[in-house]
C-alpha cells in the first residue's frame, strides 16, 4: 500500500516482469543468467575473432561483427535490469530508465532489421556478380551500410521515445512486463492513445517492408543464379554462404512480424512477453551460435586463436628454462 502511495505520486514504473509471481525466482535467474552470458561471450568472442584474424577481414564478417556489437548492447539494455528484479522486492524502474530503454530498444531492433536487409544484399553480390564485388562492396560502401543501419535505427528511437513517453501516465504504474516495451507502457496512459498506436503500427510495418523487400529480392535472385549453376559444389557453397543468414533472417523476422504486423486481437500480455523474451533474450544468444556452428571461416579461426594460446605458453616455458 505505501509502495502504491508513492507511485502515484512519482514518475517512476513498476516492472512486473516475464512472470509475474514467479515460485522458483531463483531457477529462473539462473537460467536466464546463463543465456545472458553465453550470449555476451559468442557475441565479443565474434567480434574479437572478425578483428584479430585476417581471412576473417570481408565485408560479410564486417557487417555480422556490426550485428554483433547490437546484440550485445541489446541484451544487455533488458536482461540486468530483468535479473535484477528476480532477486528484488522494489521492481522500480525510473522514468528516465524506461525512456532510456525505449530509445536504446527501438533503436537497435531498427538497426538490426536495416543491417539483415543489406547482409542479404551482400550475399547477393557475392553470389550473382563475384567479379564485381570488391568494387560493390568496397571498405567505403561497407561504412556507409553499417552508419546507416545505425542511423537508420536511431531514426525509429527519436521519432517514437518522446511521443511515447509525452502522454500522461496517472493511477497505476504497473507495466506488465519486463522491460519498456512501447505497447506495454502505453496501456498506463490515461488518454486515448488509439491514433498513436495505428500510426506507430504504419511506422512499424515501413520499417519492416524496406529491409524485407531487399532480402526478398536478393535471395530470389540468388536462387535463380544458383539454379543456372552447372556446378553442383557452386551451388552447395553458394547455398552455404547464405544459409546462416537465412536461419537468423527468419527467427528474428517471425519474432517482428507478430509485434509489430498482427492485430491487436492476437495479442495478449503473456504472448506479447513470451514473444519479446525470445527476441530480446535468446536471439542474441542464437545469431553468433548460429554463424560460428554453420561457418566453417569462422570454426577455423577459432581453432586457430585457442591453438595459438597452449603454444605461447609452451613458448614462455622454454625461454624461462633458457634462462636459468
Amino acid at each position: 500500500m505505501i509502495m502504491e502511495a508513492i507511485l502515484q505520486n512519482s514518475t517512476d514504473f513498476i516492472l512486473l516482469g516475464l512472470i509475474t509471481h514467479p515460485e522458483l525466482p531463483g531457477l529462473i535467474f539462473a537460467v536466464v543468467f546463463s543465456i545472458f552470458l553465453v550470449s555476451v561471450t559468442a557475441n565479443v568472442v565474434m567480434i574479437l575473432l572478425i578483428h584479430v584474424d585476417s581471412c576473417l577481414n570481408t565485408p560479410m564478417y564486417f557487417l555480422l561483427s556490426q550485428l554483433s556489437i547490437m546484440d550485445t548492447v541489446y541484451i544487455c539494455i533488458t536482461v540486468p535490469k530483468m535479473l535484477q528484479d528476480l532477486l528484488s522486492k522494489e521492481k522500480i524502474i525510473s522514468f528516465f530508465g524506461c525512456t532510456l530503454q525505449i530509445f536504446l530498444y527501438l533503436t537497435l531492433i531498427g538497426g538490426e532489421f536495416f543491417l539483415l536487409g543489406l547482409m542479404a544484399y551482400d550475399r547477393y553480390v557475392a553470389v550473382c556478380k563475384p567479379l564485381r564485388y570488391p568494387l560493390l562492396m568496397n571498405r567505403r560502401i561497407c561504412l556507409f551500410m553499417a552508419v546507416g543501419s545505425w542511423v537508420g535505427g536511431s531514426l525509429d528511437g527519436f521519432m517514437l521515445t518522446p511521443f511515447t513517453m509525452s502522454f500522461p501516465y496517472c493511477g497505476s504504474r504497473e507495466i506488465n512486463h519486463f522491460f519498456c516495451e512501447i505497447p506495454a507502457v502505453l496501456k498506463l496512459s490515461c488518454v486515448d492513445t488509439s491514433l498513436y498506436e495505428t500510426l506507430m503500427y504504419a511506422c512499424c510495418v515501413l520499417m519492416l517492408l524496406i529491409p524485407i523487400s531487399v532480402i526478398s529480392v536478393s535471395y530470389t535472385r540468388i536462387l535463380l543464379t544458383v539454379h543456372h549453376m552447372n556446378s553442383a559444389e557452386g551451388r552447395r557453397k553458394a547455398l552455404a554462404t547464405c544459409s546462416s543468414h537465412i536461419m537468423v533472417v527468419s527467427i528474428f523476422y517471425g519474432a517482428a512480424f507478430y509485434t509489430n504486423v498482427l492485430p491487436h486481437s492476437y495479442h495478449t500480455p503473456e504472448k506479447d512477453k513470451i514473444v519479446s523474451a525470445f527476441y530480446t533474450i535468446l536471439t542474441p544468444m542464437l545469431n553468433p551460435l548460429i554463424y560460428s556452428l554453420r561457418n566453417k571461416d569462422v570454426a577455423t579461426a577459432l581453432r586457430k586463436v585457442l591453438s595459438r594460446c597452449p603454444s605461447s605458453q609452451k613458448t614462455r616455458v622454454v625461454d624461462l628454462s633458457r634462462i636459468y
